[in-house]
Formats: C-alpha cells, structure tokens, sequence
C-alpha cells in the first residue's frame, strides 16, 4: 500500500486548484489511497439538489444497511470534495490542512 511521503505536500495545491479531472501521477496515487479505503466509515457525497447542494455521507460498510448523513452541506462539488481532501488527509498524515 502507498504511504505519504513529505513530499507529496505539493500535491495539496494541484488538488485544491483542480480537484475535478485529471491528475498528476503523484497525486493520484494519494486519491487511490484515500479513496481505496474499506467501505465502512468511508466518506461520500451525495447530491441532495441536482448541480447546486452536496451532503457529506458516511457509509456502514454493511450491503443493504442505510448511509449516515451527516449535517455537513455544501454548494459545490469542489467545496466538497476539498472537504474530503482534509479529512483524509488528516486521517493518513495527522496534519489538518486549513482552508
């Protein structure tokens, strides 16, 4: 499994730039990771008004069994998705990003 290295720092800013489409190699190592996880507990956004209102969810892990929203809400997609960015960055790295 791919570990974080200091210097996939620089990475941060390609994702907060363009954090829709395509990306360097390095960083897409880290999204594979990130998004790689097991299913329980593992983050989704789930559009609750078509193009203009995201909801941050929390899967169980369990087919069949009901997702957690939470009461997280966002007006982007990128807004949500950099959200996501730093809390999985925090969960592999220990360092909370800022806005």
């Amino acid at each position: 499994m791919y570990q974080i290295r200091p210097e996939d720092k620089a990475c941060i800013e390609e994702f907060r730039k363009t954090p829709i489409g395509h990306h360097s190699p390095n960083l897409q190592r880290i999204l594979n990771l990130f998004r790689g996880e097991p299913m329980a507990g593992k983050f989704a956004l789930i559009c609750t008004r078509p193009h203009r209102e995201w909801t941050l969810a929390v899967l169980s892990g369990t087919r069949g069994e009901r997702i957690r929203m939470t009461e997280e809400v966002f007006h982007s997609l990128e807004e949500a998705e950099w959200y996501v960015f730093k809390q999985r960055w925090a969960k592999y790295t220990g360092e909370h990003l800022s806005d």
